[in-house]
């Protein structure tokens, strides 16, 4: 699985003009699925996410000469509560190595695909709670939105042994 994880101060899903889905702070996650993935990847994505230091500790001081408020990447969403919003995005997994139009190959097919995506949203919830895990729509076009914090964007592969 691969997944781009960008901290935002708020993010939100629309879907044929409605919103359908909005965090405060916490962490936009564009995920792809690739053929390849299984259960094990998602577990692995999910202990990732959920222990990623990578929001600031508001009661230490920052200890660097940027303009943080608070040390940084000394807490994870779940140190503080914070909510994730979750999008399926199979394009992740394009290819534009030859020609002008993308190619998915890599891509797992959207009934299979889902069926990882759900399992990855139940984990999820069942690490820091029901309510703080938001999803947008598997398969639909969506429009997302979000005010990334910092900015802070951050891309990883579940089959990335080097950063696992």
């Amino acid at each position: 699985m691969k997944v781009v994880i960008q901290k935002v101060r708020n993010a939100s899903v629309t879907v044929d003009n409605k919103v359908i889905s909005q965090i405060g702070q916490g962490l936009l996650l564009l995920i792809g699925i690739a053929r390849t993935d299984t259960v094990d990847d998602v577990s692995k994505l999910v202990n990732k996410i959920l222990r990623l230091r990578i929001f600031e500790d508001r009661t230490k001081n920052a200890e660097t000469a940027t303009k943080w408020v608070g040390r940084p990447w000394a807490k994870s969403v779940s140190d503080i509560n914070a909510e994730i919003l979750c999008v399926s995005q199979f394009t992740l997994y394009g290819n534009i190595q030859k020609g002008t139009k993308p190619d998915f190959h890599r891509a797992m097919k959207g009934d299979e695909a889902e069926l990882l995506y759900l399992r990855l949203l139940e984990e999820l919830r069942r690490g820091i709670g029901e309510s703080s895990v938001q999803s947008g729509k598997f398969g639909a076009m969506m429009d997302v939105s979000l005010v990334n914090d910092g900015p802070v964007t951050i891309i990883w592969d579940t089959k990335d042994k080097a950063h696992s």
